[in-house]
């Protein structure tokens, strides 16, 4: 297996490092990696967060392992439109999948939910809807300025995405809910229901319904249960699926593929966080959700059993609850926290 990475910048660095010593571990060394500087520190000293070929370079690869952009003095559009949009539609990676489940040993911040009520997938629209460059703002510099932004739902777009939440749900006994706002959203969101209703339709041994995505979002905290699969539109999924990240105990726990279902390219895996600058080579970052991802990728490329290890050896870690790092209320360094579970996934 050839795998790219891209640690990023900040705690990227330091996850993407433990995430690669907890693969090699359990793959037994069956992955050759190759690492690239493509960052928000790069731009600041050339400009550009990765050069014009990047996406032809990577194409050569089997998947990219990647881990956080954000830097000081780079603004976050910069590292969006820079990195990770391109990236993800280069690759034509529609499907931007979050599992969320809470671990063995973590404590939710929502009392009294059981482990089996807080586990659901975000299955988020990655290519279109609201992340569009059609627009501008207009009458710069006086009092009629205004900023126009547009929003695409292509019928390609919405179906497939659509579809890939029901065959998902589909294999696997779930129900699958829609985050919607044709109430307020007057064209996009009831072209998106119409198409999310002819799609369940094709379905119907698979439980499903729309939402509005305000009330989805107090669904999510007040009855979590009641979810399995929520598909959703870019904008709508960025957003629950922190929120998932937050109520099964935290984005450092969060992992995500932008995925190319078909595989006429590669797909991409990261963790949700992003770079925290803050505490970036101070040894304190949580390395699960990096490591989840690496999980993902090799779920991706055909390697279950040893994703699967990876998991149950995250999950035995975390139970025993003796190798912690502070944001889940112990004392261990990042490297002790993924040698700890690379010597269980061996």
């Amino acid at each position: 297996m050839r795998v790219a990475t891209i640690p990023g910048d900040g705690i990227g660095v330091d996850v993407t490092r433990e995430a690669v010593k907890v693969m090699d571990a359990a793959t037994g060394g069956r992955i050759e990696w190759t690492e690239f500087d493509y960052s928000c520190e790069r731009y600041a000293k050339t400009g550009a967060m990765m050069p014009a070929d990047a996406p032809a370079t990577l194409a050569s690869f089997d998947a990219i392992l990647l881990g956080a952009v954000g830097y000081p003095g780079v603004p976050d559009d910069v590292s969006l439109w820079g990195l990770l949009i391109p990236l993800r539609r280069a690759f034509n990676q529609y499907v931007n999948l979050r599992p969320v489940r809470l671990l063995p040993g973590i404590a939710s911040p929502l009392a009294g939910v059981s482990a089996d009520a807080l586990s659901m997938v975000i299955v988020r629209e990655n290519s279109e809807g609201e992340y569009s460059t059609i627009g501008g703002v207009h009458n710069r510099g006086n009092q009629h300025e205004f900023a126009l932004q547009e929003s695409v739902f292509t019928r390609i777009g919405c179906e497939r995405i659509i579809r890939y939440a029901f065959e998902l749900a589909a294999s696997a006994g779930f129900r699958v809910c829609s985050a919607t706002k044709s109430n307020g959203i007057i064209h996009s969101m009831p072209y998106w229901d119409s198409i999310f209703n002819q799609i369940a339709a094709e379905y119907p041994q698979v439980p499903s319904m729309s939402m509005h995505v305000d009330a989805l979002a107090a669904r999510m905290v007040s009855d979590p249960g009641s979810l399995d699969v929520i598909v959703a539109s870019n904008l709508f999924g960025d957003i629950l699926s922190d929120l998932a990240a937050a109520v099964t105990g935290g984005l450092g726990l969060a992992a995500s593929g932008n995925i190319n279902p078909e595989r006429t390219a590669i797909s991409m895996f990261e963790s949700v966080h992003g770079s925290a600058p803050d505490i970036a080579g101070q040894g304190i970052a949580n390395p699960v959700a990096q490591i989840l991802a690496g999980a993902m990728l090799l779920d991706h490329l055909n390697e279950s059993g040893t994703a699967n290890k990876i998991r149950r050896a995250v999950d035995q870690v975390l139970a025993e609850g003796r190798v912690r790092t502070p944001d889940l209320g112990g004392t261990a360094t990042t490297e002790q926290l993924g040698t700890a579970i690379a010597e269980s996934a061996r």
